[in-house]
């Protein structure tokens, strides 16, 4: 009985193409910014900022750029990792060539420098698509990492090839390096996530997602109805690899403080990947939900054998992680391939007509 829009009219177009155009949404939506913005900083200590809510809100950035290609614009790619790592050393050139360039800025020019790399490698999805492209994208993964490696420029000639985040500040709070508290980082990217995620959103409502949509159905039918299928992918790819670029410097500037290509290997773009078939492709709240999952499954596992008094060494426990990870996988693409997001809309939708039958 709590969840129904009857009586909640609409007047205006603006009104009824609103992102939560139920005022229980609303409600729902602001309630969860006040539990992210006042309740958390509150009541959670540095250790479980640290170790659960910054990376949870840096993997929200990688996994919602995944999706926007995958997810609404059917462009398979494993090279989420590599994208990942290029943002990292980007933004790490840019913070140590220019140091009075605000943080805020050296994301947004790492983000856009690994668009055009994301351009670069998304030209064969022009004639490849599928396991093929899949194919292309992984070998941007090694390719990336292998250059970041073998070539010392990167790390400003660091004998070891790990270096250091600098510390940065905006409005006078460091957010990087050692001075900063994991308050103000986690503060950071909750603004940034949530800018990011607010626009995403709008961007898959627009005529830029229903042409990603188009293509990801049926691109010879898209490019009959007048959707350019060049400008339409490589605009995916371009987009999606500046949230993953973004996400790969929150990453090591933010969440580790060092940036080192080992960070971003292939298990980061499997991981990722999986977030988004978890969570829900074609979904920005399948992206939250699936990068929540990943974060909190591993912890549950470890805890889990000694809430119960079991004593489970600790190379079981990580074997198990893989097996539950897997037989997730299976278990979403067989018995709900959109994943937790569809879950959660079902439950809505049953909620509406509840008490009656569906």
């Amino acid at each position: 009985m709590l969840y129904r829009e009857a009586g909640q009219f609409k007047t205006t177009y603006s009104a009824d193409q609103q992102i939560f155009p139920i005022l229980q949404d609303r409600i729902g939506f602001f309630v969860t910014m006040a539990v992210a913005f006042i309740a958390i900083p509150m009541f959670a200590g540095d250790y479980l900022t640290q170790t659960i809510f910054i990376p949870f809100l840096v993997l929200s950035v990688a996994a919602i750029g995944l999706n926007l290609l995958t997810g609404y614009a059917g462009q398979l790619s494993l090279g989420t990792g590599g994208f990942m790592a290029t943002g990292a050393f980007a933004a790490y050139k840019l913070a140590t060539s220019f140091p009075d360039l605000n943080i805020i800025f050296v994301f947004i020019l790492a983000g856009l420098i690994t668009a055009l790399v994301g351009i670069l490698f998304g030209i064969p999805s022009l004639r490849i698509k599928g396991f093929y492209l899949a194919v292309a994208t992984l070998a941007a993964q090694f390719f990336l990492l292998w250059l970041f490696n073998k070539v010392p420029w990167f790390t400003n000639y660091s004998s070891s090839g790990v270096i250091s985040a600098p510390p940065m500040s905006i409005f006078g709070v460091f957010v990087t390096g050692t001075e900063a508290s994991h308050t103000a980082k986690y503060f950071f990217l909750l603004v940034l996530v949530t800018l990011l995620a607010l626009a995403a959103k709008n961007m898959v409502r627009g005529h830029i997602g229903r042409a990603w949509m188009a293509v990801r159905d049926m691109d010879i039918a898209a490019e009959i109805i007048g959707i350019r299928p060049l400008q339409t992918k490589l605009a995916a790819f371009a987009i999606s690899s500046f949230y993953c670029g973004i996400a790969g410097a929150a990453w090591a500037f933010i969440y580790t403080g060092s940036v080192e290509p080992l960070a971003f290997n292939i298990d980061v773009s499997f991981r990722i990947l999986f977030m988004i078939i978890i969570g829900g492709l074609g979904s920005i709240l399948g992206s939250f939900l699936g990068a929540g999952f990943i974060i909190l499954l591993p912890v549950f596992l470890t805890n889990a054998p000694h809430m119960l008094g079991l004593n489970i060494p600790v190379d079981i426990i990580s074997h198990m992680e893989v097996m539950v990870f897997g037989a997730l996988i299976i278990f979403f693409l067989i018995v709900e391939p959109h994943g937790l997001a569809r879950l959660w809309q079902i439950g809505k939708e049953k909620l509406r007509l509840w008490p009656f039958p569906y």
